[in-house]
């Protein structure tokens, strides 16, 4: 690179093409990346809640398995860029935006993962909570307390401080949790096999989860269904079902060994006193489930909408990585480390840690006497072990899984909205600060009320995160085959100016693919559309792009050859 573009405004050390001497992750570290990344809460969390949402345990790995796959192929052709030119994502997404529009695709994925920050850093302010109430012999509360949120600002102090120590601190934290990780997962599988009966018992117990606990029939009729011990026998003897509001006055009834049948005349008499949705709840001895709502019953095409929804999730999880993984190839040594690191690390990685996390809710169903309804079963790792006796065994996982928490969080959470706060400003803003300014803004969006709606928001999200990525591909494969002007990238008055600093041939790709993503939001016909966010979005603006390019913007696609230092 020419000394003089370090004079130019768009010009920061953070954001200037790594040097062939930093350049030291290899095909092992970029695998143990995504192995520290893929190996945590969230990963378990949703491959728990694939199976509370109706899926077998088998549908629910196959959905995983061919999600990462389609999401690898796009991480690693975006992944080229920052090994060939050594930018992040912030400087590459000038080529096809434009010096000035490349700030709205990177605040977009910047405040996405702002919040993936905070929430992960909220998990991880649960892990060391748990932490601190075994070592004080104190009760596990539920709800927000006083004690998790100051958990939480040590999980936050802890992220920082790594941030503040640079990307190599980065690559040893990953590289050693990696196999740790791994190892707490086998354990988890190993306890679950141990106490719920076997491999072929706890796996049986996905069916108890792969319909309802309280269901409508057509005949009008309810059929009620609380969790069975390894025995066979229901592990609730009694249950009452009415209103919310007038559940607690509501007579308890016995559960016998059956599906319980309410007559139709009985469901309707309830329906008509109440005039609102039924709950269910259920006792054994001492011990009463949560309130369960009384469900429509399922239809093939729901099963459907099922599986692309989960299928969108899965995809969404790595949306993110997938437009800014070149914040991570550009210290690769080689294309060869990066697309092996990666088609070796992700989706083995997310297909082994959520084989842990459906195989281990399965045998909490069982093991657990308490859990009485499926929906009270101990979904995370945190809940789940929190549950364990022995104090030595809690305080030991929780700290992995602290580190499993801040290996996903630094590397996939904070770099790139780092780099693009960074890029507003890159005089002022480093990448320390950016990631600062990160931190701040995961803190503020209230992250321990965004918890719970983490498969939701993937499928929202992912209506923004799919057009930008089919802009950027189509941008650097077909219409530059991989060739960019690395001192036009930091020139203002360079190639990717193009007008006032904004490509509108990507603006209009870009909108129009958020556009038919979300459309299917606010029109009920068109909900496919929303369904599959990503797809739809990434397809529209994919070809959309190269449309308005090769008929409006012939002269902005002249081939640029790249040297740099």
């Amino acid at each position: 690179m020419r000394t003089d573009i370090e004079q130019s405004p768009l010009y920061s050390p953070d954001l200037a093409p790594v040097a062939d001497s930093a350049r030291t992750w290899n095909t092992w570290n970029l695998a143990a990346l995504w192995v520290g990344m893929a190996a945590c809460i969230p990963t378990y969390v949703l491959a728990s809640y694939m199976v509370q949402s109706g899926l077998s345990w088998l549908e629910a790995l196959t959905i995983i398995l061919i999600a990462n796959i389609v999401v690898t192929v796009p991480m690693t052709l975006n992944g080229h860029a920052g090994v060939k030119y050594g930018v992040p994502f912030a400087v590459l997404g000038r080529a096809p935006f434009g010096t000035l529009g490349v700030h709205i695709p990177a605040l977009v994925r910047a405040l996405v993962a702002c919040g993936w920050f905070g929430v992960q850093t909220w998990i991880g302010g649960l892990a060391i909570y748990v932490i601190a109430c075994t070592l004080f012999s104190q009760p596990v509360a539920s709800g927000l307390t006083a004690g998790k949120f100051i958990a939480f600002g040590a999980s936050w102090l802890l992220t920082l401080y790594f941030i503040w120590r640079g990307s190599e601190s980065i690559r040893y934290l990953e590289t050693l949790a990696a196999p740790i990780l791994i190892g707490v997962g086998l354990l988890l599988v190993a306890w679950g096999a141990s106490y719920g009966g076997g491999f072929a018992t706890v796996l049986a117990q996905s069916a108890q989860l792969d319909r309802s606990t309280a269901e409508y029939h057509a005949d009008g009729s309810i059929s009620v269904l609380p969790l069975r011990g390894v025995d066979g026998e229901w592990k609730a003897d009694e249950y009452r079902i009415a209103e919310h509001s007038e559940l607690e006055n509501a007579d308890w009834r016995p559960a016998e060994q059956e599906v319980v049948e309410m007559s139709s005349i009985e469901v309707r008499s309830l329906r008509t006193m109440a005039n609102s949705d039924l709950v269910v709840q259920f006792r054994r001895a001492q011990t009463i489930s949560s309130r369960v709502p009384v469900a429509e019953p399922s239809t093939p095409g729901n099963r459907l909408a099922t599986w692309l929804f989960w299928m969108t999730a899965m995809v969404g999880f790595w949306a993110t990585m997938s437009i800014s993984i070149a914040d991570i190839t550009r210290f690769g040594k080689s294309q060869r480390a990066q697309v092996a690191g990666q088609f070796i690390g992700l989706p083995a990685t997310m297909l082994l840690y959520s084989f842990v996390s459906v195989f281990v809710t399965c045998a909490a169903l069982i093991v657990f006497e308490d859990v009485l309804v499926a929906e009270d079963a101990p979904w995370d790792p945190v809940s789940l072990i929190a549950r364990f006796d022995n104090p030595v065994i809690v305080v030991a996982t929780q700290l992995l899984l602290l580190i499993a928490t801040l290996t996903t969080n630094i590397a996939a959470n904070v770099i790139a909205p780092a780099n693009a706060f960074a890029n507003l400003w890159p005089r002022a803003i480093s990448f320390k600060r950016g990631g600062l300014v990160t931190g701040v803004i995961g803190v503020v969006i209230a992250p321990w009320l965004l918890l719970d709606r983490i498969s939701e928001l993937l499928v929202f999200v992912s209506g923004f995160l799919g057009p930008v990525l089919g802009v950027m591909l189509a941008d650097y494969y077909p219409l530059r085959r991989t060739r960019l002007s690395l001192d036009g990238l930091f020139d203002p008055h360079g190639p990717y100016r193009y007008r006032n600093g904004f490509n509108p041939a990507a603006m209009i790709a870009l909108a129009a693919g958020v556009a038919t993503a979300l459309v299917g939001y606010f029109v009920t016909w068109l909900q496919w559309l929303y369904t599959a966010s990503w797809f739809s979005g990434f397809l529209v603006s994919f070809l959309l792009y190269i449309l308005l390019s090769r008929t409006f913007l012939k002269e902005a696609f002249t081939t640029h050859v790249s040297t740099h230092t």
